[in-house]
């Protein structure tokens, strides 16, 4: 009796990425790339198509996030077996995409027979979890959390507006941005705007466009 092959989909905008994981995924004889794409749109489209086992999927879909495209895959199929595997290694990154229904967390640095083995692992209905993943989420529950209007005003700092600017584009008056800074930098324990656009970066809060 032969073994049942595992039926694999890449959501990926690189090109080159997403032929050398067919390349990884089709030389084993128990799994077989079924479906690529690079855009959310196309994601929910060839997911509907293929109905893949196991899906790959980048959180960098250009100017897109991954994050949506496991939503709305998971909206009309909540049984989806869906394995980030991203450059993205910010804790909020990772609690995003748990939150949105990934079975589990992959950089793009993993070995190819670390890939091989959580394909088979999720498809087996388990979710593995990486050590330094793991570490990501427990760091991160251990931080103040920012609100949603406090990571708008970052992101907009980032891009170096000014107070003033950052309340217009928000509808906002100066005064209350200069408390949403405050409370930024008392979170990020940072003085500055540039350290606290490092430390969001890096932790994956706000990503430069």
């Amino acid at each position: 009796m032969s073994t049942p092959v595992i039926r694999v989909m890449c959501v990926e905008d690189h090109r080159i990425v997403r032929e050398g994981l067919a390349l990884i995924i089709n030389q084993e004889p128990d799994m077989k790339m079924v479906g690529s794409c690079s855009t959310v749109d196309e994601a929910i489209e060839v997911y509907r198509t293929v109905h893949p086992d196991v899906t790959l999927m980048d959180l960098r879909l250009g100017t897109a996030s991954g994050v949506d495209a496991i939503k709305a895959i998971r909206k009309d199929n909540p049984e989806a077996r869906i394995i980030v595997l991203t450059m993205y290694e910010g804790d909020e990154d990772i609690y995003r995409a748990h939150q949105a229904g990934a079975t589990t967390y992959l950089l793009k640095d993993t070995l190819s027979s670390d890939l091989v083995r959580v394909v088979r692992a999720v498809h087996a209905g388990e979710r593995p979890v990486l050590p330094e993943v793991q570490a990501r989420l427990a760091e991160r529950a251990s931080m103040p959390t920012l609100t949603s209007r406090e990571i708008e005003v970052l992101q907009l700092i980032s891009q170096g507006l000014r107070n003033k600017e950052v309340g217009a584009m928000l509808g906002i008056t100066e005064g209350t941005v200069q408390i949403h800074v405050k409370n930024i930098f008392a979170k990020l324990n940072v003085n500055d705007r540039t350290g606290a656009v490092q430390v969001a970066v890096r932790r994956g809060l706000i990503h430069m466009r």
